[in-house]
């Protein structure tokens, strides 16, 4: 068996300035055995996020490495930005792709959050499947008050860091690790320029689904006076009604667990839901990198013969059926995780 392949996907806190960007950057690419998959800056957000993947000891070398870059160069105490963010380095997932496990990537978060918290001193949260308090597992929660929030909050005996200061480092802030899952940011678009038409399928579809009103239109309550919700049809799925431009809406989702609810299973559902609006799905849009195995198992249900089929001939038929080559030509050595890496 080869050795292990895990992907790594740090979110620093600085999108405009491209000498910082670069300089963090070749701090990754520095490190023998590291492959660069993507950087995406956005200066809205004021947030740049990069992908690359290696084997687990060099991807552990490069993020501790463009960690300590990004700490050197952001300073929190001028950053603003639209993007929840609490630190110059704001978050630092592992991610098993081929012959890694989950448990592997939990503790190349548990060694990162040490190697930070007690060389460079900055408060280190542990989330996701790393979490070690069961209230951490989710980022938005650990994120909650964001940078500006954090002196208050950090001194608080729940939010002791997992490692690393109890204390609030003005020009750092603070930095959040874990193990997870690929996520798949994966959009449809429809033959509608009314956004509200693609909340309506996102909101059936969604795990949070939507909220539950009276008659009038009212938020109905439960006991404790939290608004209840109707459950959407999926699990480990986030999904929203946006616009992709002036004239196309689209169902804009990131799926956590592709092996519990696959791209394909998404795209029939919509084009059934679309079809009750008398809409129809136009393109499937994939931002980012997708893994290999995710197009192979779309691939299994649009293929007429998948049982004979090869894999190239398996991705070819999840491109068609996702209908990801509509907008742009899809580069399959540029956006597959695993071919990309080679």
């Amino acid at each position: 068996m080869s050795e292990g392949l895990v992907e790594c996907v740090p979110n620093f806190s600085e999108g405009k300035n491209s000498d910082i960007i670069q300089k963090i950057t070749e701090s990754i690419t520095d490190i023998e055995g590291i492959t660069l998959l993507d950087v995406d800056s956005s200066e809205d957000f004021n947030r740049t996020v990069i992908s690359f993947v290696g084997s687990p000891k060099v991807v552990l070398e490069a993020a501790i490495n463009c960690t300590k870059k990004g700490i050197e160069l952001i300073d929190m105490t001028n950053h603003t930005g639209e993007h929840a963010r609490m630190g110059a380095v704001d978050v630092v997932p592992f991610i098993p792709i081929n012959n890694s496990s989950m448990d592997e990537c939990i503790s190349l978060a548990n060694e990162f959050a040490l190697h930070i918290g007690n060389e460079l001193k900055i408060p280190v949260y542990l989330y996701a499947n790393a979490a070690r308090h069961s209230e951490r597992k989710l980022l938005p929660i650990i994120r909650k008050g964001e940078y500006e929030g954090l002196k208050e909050k950090i001194i608080q005996e729940e939010w002791k860091p997992d490692e690393g200061p109890q204390e609030f480092i003005p020009k750092s802030g603070a930095i959040a690790t874990g193990a997870r899952s690929v996520l798949i940011a994966f959009n449809i678009n429809l033959n509608t320029d009314n956004k509200s038409e693609a909340n309506k399928i996102a909101g059936l579809l969604r795990t949070s689904g939507v909220l539950k009103k009276d008659q009038l239109g009212n938020k109905i309550l439960d006991d404790s006076g939290k608004p209840k919700r109707i459950p959407g049809k999926f699990s480990f799925l986030q999904a929203a009604g946006w616009m992709y431009d002036k004239t196309t809406a689209q169902v804009s989702m990131n799926l956590l667990n592709y092996s519990e609810t696959g791209m394909h299973t998404i795209m029939e559902e919509i084009k059934k839901e679309a079809a009750k609006l008398n809409l129809t799905v136009t393109a499937g849009e994939l931002v980012g990198l997708v893994p290999l195995n995710a197009l192979i198992d779309s691939g299994n249900f649009y293929h007429s013969n998948p049982s004979s089929a090869s894999i190239e001939e398996l991705v070819d038929s999840a491109i068609k059926g996702l209908m990801l080559d509509k907008l742009n030509e899809f580069n399959t050595k540029k956006r597959i995780i695993e071919w990309a890496a080679n």
